[in-house]
């Protein structure tokens, strides 16, 4: 991402004490665990006025929806709005910001896209990450029947839900193996934690890639 980045000049700065942004916590119901960490979360980026840029869309859909919530009652909310008003997702930003559709990438391979739950439905980025894929040289992009289809991962739903989780990542797997690609490329990386669990354990010739790696290659 930050190769990316740097190539159409930004001057990227990275913050070694940031952490988590809370999501998980959240997710399980504790909050007030959730909510130290957010706090810590808006320290860190706290300060100036430099866009935050996340490979996740996960992250971004959590902070822009669900910081209100959790901080409701909270001094700083000034604060809040103008940190969320910084935060874009990595494609987000690429295409909505930087008014970048083509970056110089060359991969031969054939794939399909998964539009990850927090992206998609979060966000609302569906057509972003779709340009900038569909002008890197050699790549043949397939769209599948499920691409919308959440993966199964859900964080603590995957445990404790395996079973409706284990058959959700089969229904969206076969969905992108009948298109004949090779890979699946998305956005969040907890959506391929989940998939590459299924695929090894499947021993299934698939491998999946995030959008930034595909964005880096061939220059």
């Amino acid at each position: 991402m930050i190769k990316v980045l740097e190539k159409f000049n930004c001057e990227v700065r990275y913050n070694p004490n940031q952490t988590c942004c809370g999501q998980p916590a959240f997710n399980t119901g504790h909050w007030e665990e959730s909510r130290a960490i957010g706090r810590k979360f808006l320290k860190d980026f706290s300060g100036n006025d430099h866009y935050i840029v996340a490979p996740s869309g996960s992250c971004t859909g959590y902070i822009r929806n669900y910081y209100q919530r959790l901080f409701e009652h909270a001094a700083g909310k000034s604060d809040l709005k103008k940190i969320q008003m910084r935060l874009f997702e990595f494609t987000e930003f690429l295409v909505n910001v930087l008014h970048v559709t083509e970056v110089g990438a060359e991969l031969n391979l054939k794939a399909t896209y998964h539009d990850g739950c927090g992206t998609l439905r979060e966000c609302g980025i569906r057509q972003q990450p779709r340009q900038l894929l569909a002008n890197v040289k050699g790549l043949e992009l397939v769209e599948m029947k499920e691409c919308e289809t959440c993966c199964g991962f859900g964080g603590t739903f995957a445990v404790k839900y395996e079973a409706i989780s284990t058959g959700m990542a089969y229904t969206k797997i076969k969905s992108a193996i009948e298109t004949g690609a090779r890979a699946i490329i998305s956005t969040d990386a907890s959506c391929f934690l989940h998939l590459e669990s299924y695929i090894k354990a499947q021993g299934l010739d698939l491998k999946t890639m995030h959008i930034a790696d595909v964005l880096a290659s061939g220059w």
